[in-house]
């Protein structure tokens, strides 16, 4: 991955009277937490269930799904023995666990201690992380880039390895979602390992359900952004990193 890494003098005054990345209200919508290091279980309970699974146990969720999508090609008129579909259906299973492998990631994993301690306060920013993602609604693919930069806050010093940026993007995306959920858990997990002054996520994506269903309509796009701490209270801040975005 060819990340753009930009680093720039803020605008923010560091000092104790400024906010933490704690000042965002908590949706009634979304469960809690959003960032559970040891059950693994946002949002599904069953999260658990997949991870712990014994060799047995993967062989028969494989199955299961398998037998699962025999059903479907059945039900839109397909043969499921013909020479050109008789392994379709484990494929396709093997392939859906793929795409949503990160259920089986949490966040302590993911970082793998790659939290350093330096003497900088200004705004690390890496730009273009691709993704690839399953609507929940219909589940069919949604793709784009992700933008995440964040504050550091110097009574801390901490910092992330910028690799770790893109791998916290690649865990939630690989779960079924929303884009707006995306973005959220995104930013609350760069949040929680740093804690750091402010941090500002921004996803651009092109939904296929808009594409190849729906209102069909190709080339339309959707950007969604979650601003933490000093990102959402501070407009200069807010705006130093969005004029970035357009570079």
């Amino acid at each position: 991955m060819d990340d753009k890494r930009i680093s720039i003098r803020t605008s923010v005054p560091v000092d104790s009277a400024t906010p933490l990345a704690t000042s965002r209200a908590q949706s009634p919508y979304t469960r809690q937490p959003i960032v559970d290091f040891d059950g693994l279980s946002w949002p599904s309970q069953g999260t658990r269930e997949r991870k712990e699974a014994t060799p047995e146990q993967k062989d028969e969720r494989l199955a299961k799904m398998a037998g699962a999508v025999r059903t479907l090609l059945e039900c839109v008129g397909e043969d499921p023995s013909r020479e050109g579909l008789l392994n379709t259906p484990e494929r396709f299973a093997k392939a859906m666990l793929f795409f949503t492998k990160g259920y089986e990631d949490n966040l302590r994993d993911v970082v793998n201690g790659a939290i350093f301690h330096e003497d900088h306060d200004e705004l690390v920013m890496v730009k273009d992380i691709e993704f690839f993602s399953l609507c929940e609604h219909h589940l069919v693919p949604f793709t784009g880039k992700i933008h995440i930069g964040y504050i550091p806050d110097k009574r801390n010093k901490r910092v992330i390895g910028l690799s770790k940026l893109a791998r916290i993007a690649e865990m939630y995306a690989r779960r079924l979602q929303v884009q707006e959920r995306l973005t959220k858990q995104v930013a609350e997990a760069v949040k929680e390992v740093l804690t750091p002054l402010g941090v500002a996520v921004v996803i651009e994506s092109t939904h296929m359900c808009m594409v190849m269903r729906g209102v069909q309509k190709p080339g339309s796009s959707t950007t969604t952004s979650c601003m933490l701490g000093c990102m959402r209270t501070q407009a200069k801040t807010r705006e130093e990193f969005l004029n970035l975005l357009k570079r």
